[in-house]
Parts: structure tokens; sequence; C-alpha cells
């Protein structure tokens, strides 16, 4: 038997006057806004922790001293602790979601990815015996305006495709493909179906120039390669459902991927 959409009404199903029902029990299980927000209140709280170094994460004879922690220390708490702030407001402002839930496994293994990333990069990056980037403060600060752009940009296109319908997640399939709007930060929908990735993708990079720290540069690569999925996914997606969709777009790199 096939399943039902949750935006089918039963007077629209192809059956006769009568017809039979299965339900299955799931389980337990939640919605994508408790999805989001556990997976990004985590890396929040979990970093903050390692900034104030705590006694019991250092050893005593790696306890950081007068005058403090490294103004790059400090810079990329800060920058850390804006885009996961940004994140659980868009989650609750911005993300339109459907009804549909996620079972308890899936939350527990998104939330060891990003908490266990979180705790890892912080690890380093907070430790009293840090290494500053080799080329001091003009690449913390040519990394930072990366960042910023970057972080600007991604919010954009999500404001952009809340406001258009063009999210496909309003439980039904997609009203129209997404298309550049007066705010520069969107005309990269000219070249990618899914700038918002493109764009997370630069948050990280950035990041990564602006710590120079290997754990930072690993949580990178997995999340190009995951948005990369996700980013041919929907560039699939767009061009089976639009006839006209625009041939010069790419996945999520414009010219290449």
């Amino acid at each position: 038997s096939a399943e039902l959409r949750d935006d089918e009404l039963l007077q629209n199903l192809p059956v006769g006057a009568t017809a039979t029902l299965y339900f299955q029990d799931l389980g337990p299980r939640f919605g994508w806004t408790m999805v989001f927000l556990s997976e990004y209140a985590g890396p929040l709280l979990i970093y903050l922790l390692f900034y104030f170094q705590l006694p019991y994460i250092y050893t005593h004879t790696h306890t950081l001293t007068p005058p403090g922690p490294h103004p790059v220390v400090s810079l990329a708490c800060v920058c850390h602790s804006l885009h996961y702030i940004k994140r659980l407001m868009e989650t609750v402002f911005v993300h339109r979601f459907t009804h549909g839930t996620l079972p308890v496994g899936v939350i527990i293994r998104n939330c060891v990815y990003y908490w266990g990333f979180a705790a890892w990069l912080a690890y380093y990056i907070n430790h009293p015996l840090y290494t500053p980037p080799s080329y001091g403060q003009p690449q913390a600060i040519c990394a930072l305006v990366m960042f910023m752009l970057c972080e600007v940009g991604n919010f954009s296109i999500h404001w952009s495709l809340n406001t258009s319908g063009a999210d496909g997640k309003s439980g039904v399939k997609y009203r129209s493909f997404p298309h550049p709007s007066k705010n520069p930060f969107t005309w990269l929908f000219f070249f990618v179906s899914c700038p918002n990735y493109t764009y997370e993708v630069g948050v990280w990079v950035s990041f990564s120039i602006m710590t120079q720290c290997v754990p930072v540069a690993v949580f990178t690569l997995i999340g190009f390669v995951q948005m990369t999925i996700w980013a041919k996914w929907k560039h699939k997606t767009y061009t089976r459902e639009f006839k006209d969709y625009p041939a010069l777009r790419m996945s999520i790199l414009p010219f290449i991927l």
C-alpha cells in the first residue's frame, strides 16, 4: 500500500466508497524545529565552556595566565557564537518546516556530530598553547571580512527563500524556483541553485583561515561534502519540475559543481 502525504485529503483519494487505512506506530519523534534547536544550541554552549576554560578541561600546567587569550581566540569565539545564534534565530523566525517528524535516533546522531565537532575544534582553538595564524592580524582580518559577508549572504538567501515560497518546506511541491532579487547577496542565484550552502561553506572556510586549526578544516570538508549532496538533490529537483530552469546554474559552486 502507498503512503499518504500530509497534504492529501481523504475525499480526493482514488478509492471507492470504502477504504482501509493502516496506521503505524513510529515511536517517539520530534518536529524539525526541535531538531534544529537541539543541534545548534549544543555547539554554542560547548564552545563557550572551552573559551572560559573551566578548571577541569585543561590541566593546571596549561592554565591560562594574564594577559588572557590571544585576540584571535576571542575573535573566533565571537564569530562562532554569532554563527549559531543566527542559526537559532533563523530556526525560530525564518525557516518554515513541514509537519513531518524525525525519530529520536536521528536527533541523537545529528547532535553527536555537531556537539562532538564543536568540542573538538573548541578544545584546540581555546587551548592555552594555541598557535595564532601564521600571518597574524592581516590573516585574521581578511578572514573576518569574508566570514561576515558569507553570514550576511547566507541569511539573505534564507530570507529570500522564505518570502518567495521557493523553499519547498511548506508541505507541497516547490511553487517556483528561486530568483535573484535587488539584494546583491541573492545574485549568486544567477550561478548556483543553492547559494545558502555556498555561503555556508564560505563561512567555515573563512573560520578555518582565521583560526588555522585542523579540526575546523576537517569539519569544513565534511560539511562541504554533505551540502554538495543536498545541493545536487535540490538542483535535480528544480530541473525536473521546471522546464525553464536556467541552464547556467550549477548546484553549489559557480561554473564548477
